[in-house]
């Protein structure tokens, strides 16, 4: 990614140097192992752990790299340039380059997933602030669009709390599949190397042993990974979208915070544009880019080929410090969100009553009148509010057939707002817990 859309401790993770220290790791664990079982010379071992603290010249692999046109090869031989040929001659015994490769992979995108997962803690603990900031701040929610019934800020920011903790629970679920590694050799049979090497590598890695890795680990669990950052993706343009229409100049609800000295037009010193979030919609598309891609590399030839290959290494750094950035965001956006409870009630008042229509409706049906009359009663009244600009509860207090089944105080208290939010506790303690204070 572009550092504009980038941070360093990600970034970091993805860096050719830091690539190049995980695979010297998982030669260097091979090689202990193989000593402990006696295949190779214990000197041997103890030789490759000589390089530990070595910066491996980059720029001097990618030179052997066009002459052996293989990028292990010339890892190794650059390696055996620091610790002498015939110290290294051991290195890499019984291994395929794909032990190398996957497991760093599943290395790099475990790392990833931790820094997600911190990300997303951020996001949780913006939005379950603002949640009980706002627990009682009332205002209109929507369908389609539309007007419908009164809701609060509270419950939207709460909605996005549950949402974006699933979004966290899927992840660490897509970060213990992934977390495997395999060092089984030539078509995975370990013919030519011991299964006990591979378990003592992935123990000093943090990973799992593959139960069955052919000559790749299997993209199932990487497929997954992706997607699970798509569905989070997803969930991120959800949030920004409310946030965008909220900051609409009619609607003018909440906006992102605007700093001081920040511009929001080089034509119209007036504007204010929710420049943030429409960010987020956007990098939440290059995010969900890589999801089809990833479930692509499933299918591989027979025990291997590398199709996957060239994906992987556009979307694994793209996709993580994309999200990464996005997550961060999205935080900054949540946290110093600007919220206008009194623009709220003035929208929701808009068309004077209108939205208790429901209430109306059904206290009809309770008086004995049939749902169909009921509906047509409240429906022709609240016609004339869209219509006429009228006021709904003087409608129905002049209108005969309603007033023959409902009184004046009966009508009047449909209009009652605490209605509305009797159950907000309730929908709060089972997002929060019933010991959910902030």
């Amino acid at each position: 990614m572009i550092p504009r859309y980038s941070r360093p401790e990600m970034v970091a993770i993805w860096s050719p140097e830091t690539k190049f220290k995980i695979w010297y790791e998982i030669e260097a664990h091979a090689c202990d192992a193989q000593a402990d079982l006696g295949v190779i010379p214990r000197e041997n071992a103890e030789a490759v752990w000589k390089a530990r603290d070595v910066e491996f010249d980059v720029a001097r692999i990618d030179e052997i790299e066009s002459v052996t046109k293989h990028d292990v090869i010339a890892f190794l031989t650059h390696l055996a340039e620091h610790i002498g040929s015939e110290q290294a001659r051991f290195v890499h015994q019984g291994m395929t380059s794909s032990d190398v490769l996957d497991t760093t992979l599943n290395v790099q995108l475990v790392r990833a997933a931790d820094i997600l997962l911190a990300d997303m803690d951020r996001v949780l603990a913006a939005l379950k602030k603002r949640a009980y900031e706002h627990k009682d701040t009332v205002r209109i929610g929507r369908s389609h669009g539309i007007h419908a019934e009164p809701t609060t800020m509270g419950l939207t920011f709460a909605r996005f709390y549950a949402e974006m903790d699933r979004g966290r629970t899927r992840l660490q679920a897509a970060r213990e599949e992934v977390a495997t590694g395999a060092i089984s050799g030539a078509v995975g049979t370990f013919a030519n190397i011991d299964p006990a090497v591979e378990e003592h590598v992935c123990a000093k890695l943090g990973l799992r042993p593959e139960p069955i890795s052919t000559q790749v680990i299997p993209r199932d669990r990487h497929a997954m990974f992706f997607a699970t950052l798509g569905v989070i993706a997803s969930s991120i343009e959800n949030i920004a979208i409310e946030i965008r229409h909220m900051q609409r100049t009619e609607v003018l609800e909440a906006e992102e915070f605007f700093s001081p000295g920040q511009k929001g037009s080089s034509a119209m010193p007036h504007k204010r544009n929710p420049v943030l979030t429409e960010n987020l919609t956007g990098l939440a598309r290059l995010v969900r880019m890589a999801v089809v891609p990833a479930m692509e590399n499933v299918a591989l030839w027979h025990e291997r080929d590398i199709s996957h290959s060239s994906v992987e290494r556009g979307i694994g750094p793209d996709t993580t410090i994309t999200l990464d950035f996005a997550l961060n965001r999205l935080a900054g956006v949540i946290e110093k969100l600007v919220v206008y409870p009194e623009n709220m009630l003035r929208n929701m008042n808009k068309f004077k009553g209108l939205v208790m229509s429901q209430r109306v409706l059904l206290a009809l049906t309770q008086a004995g009148v049939s749902r169909e009359d009921a509906y047509r009663l409240v429906q022709r009244n609240a016609m004339k509010v869209w219509e006429q600009g009228a006021d709904f509860k003087t409608e129905l207090l002049g209108d005969a057939e309603v007033t023959a089944a409902l009184s004046p105080a009966e009508i009047e208290e449909k209009f009652d707002l605490g209605y509305h939010t009797k159950h907000v506790d309730t929908i709060f303690a089972r997002v929060f817990g019933e010991n959910g204070a902030h």
